[in-house]
């Protein structure tokens, strides 16, 4: 396994969430506390056929030191092909093995949690990275079956056919996103295989973490969905620190808003907006804020309005706290 990847204490990890935790936004959270990075799900076969977009997806930042680069594939040789196309590329340090994406159009060409239903096909692919990536890690990540839990089968596969560490989403792909997180389900495959198990699915807090690394004896926590509009969530687990000051959001924010200009170009603004919405839920002016961005396509224009927001609301909570703190005394 690299050396630039350590379980010794819980590893807080980006899972890949198609359309947002492209490079700007790993940038951001690796920069501020992720431990580990991993791109959007690419596709074997565009990998193979040589798709541009796809292509661009593989960029990495320079801070994401490890880098892990996510793949999806049903057929062995298609598989083969992409991963050689991986060895060449200076970077990554671990391919993962996508068996847990219940999106319908991955499904049915029977790549992602498709392959919980094949269990020999899912061995002999992860099998078949194994023997040839020239990177150091193999990682696989799965849900806890496709109808029905079969999770201990599934994880002792993987961990037989060569696996470095296992991401585990608790909820079986007929779940999809919606039924309950059996964390249970995740603490069964803990207790049943020796590699390191990253626990994922509907962790959207500190506190939340907090309590499926305790509950799960797990060796990490991957997030996703918990992660967009409040990226500082891997800055509090770094720091064991529940609070967040509103500088360091501020600072978050701009962060990725210029990354995302200087990556896209002009079209990062409009790529940006949905990124305003999720930041700015919750704060006073959100949805004139929302509504002037949705107008705005000049980069600069756009950048100040969104620091003007921020700023301002910072300075709003900055004023409330210390005269809280002045009515204390």
């Amino acid at each position: 396994m690299t050396n630039k990847l350590s379980f010794d204490t819980p590893l807080y990890v980006l899972a890949p969430l198609a359309g947002y935790t492209d490079l700007p936004f790993r940038n951001v959270v690796k920069k501020f506390g992720a431990d580990l990075t991993v791109s959007e799900m690419l596709s074997s076969n565009a990998l193979v056929h040589g798709s541009i977009k796809t292509y661009k997806m593989l960029e990495r930042s320079p801070n994401e030191d490890p880098y892990s680069v996510q793949i999806a594939g049903a057929e062995e040789d298609i598989v083969r092909r992409a991963v050689k196309i991986l060895n060449e590329q200076e970077g990554i340090d671990i391919i993962d093995l996508n068996c847990g994406c219940p999106v319908p159009k991955i499904v049915c060409h029977g790549s992602g949690s498709s392959l919980l239903k094949d269990l020999p096909r899912m061995a002999k692919i992860i099998e078949t990275i194994k023997k040839t990536s020239n990177k150091s890690t193999l990682s696989v990540k799965i849900r806890l079956g496709f109808e029905e839990k079969n999770h201990i089968e599934i994880a002792k596969l993987v961990e037989e056919c060569g696996a470095d560490f296992i991401a585990v989403h608790g909820r079986t792909r007929a779940g999809k996103f919606k039924a309950a997180v059996d964390y249970d389900a995740i603490a069964e495959i803990k207790a049943a295989i020796r590699i390191p198990v990253i626990a994922n699915g509907d962790i959207d807090s500190y506190e939340k973490a907090q309590w499926v690394l305790k509950h799960t004896k797990s060796d990490g926590v991957m997030i996703g969905r918990g992660a967009v509009g409040a990226p500082w969530i891997f800055h509090q687990l770094k720091t064991g620190n529940s609070e967040v000051d509103p500088m360091l959001k501020h600072a978050i924010i701009m962060e990725h808003v210029k990354g995302m200009i200087s990556f896209y170009g002009d079209r990062g603004v409009v790529m940006f907006r949905k990124h305003v919405h999720t930041y700015s839920k919750g704060y006073e002016g959100a949805s004139a804020l929302r509504d002037a961005v949705n107008r705005i396509d000049d980069p600069l224009h756009f950048m100040e309005v969104v620091d003007r927001f921020f700023r301002e609301n910072r300075q709003i909570y900055e004023g409330f706290k210390a005269s809280s703190i002045s009515c204390n005394c």
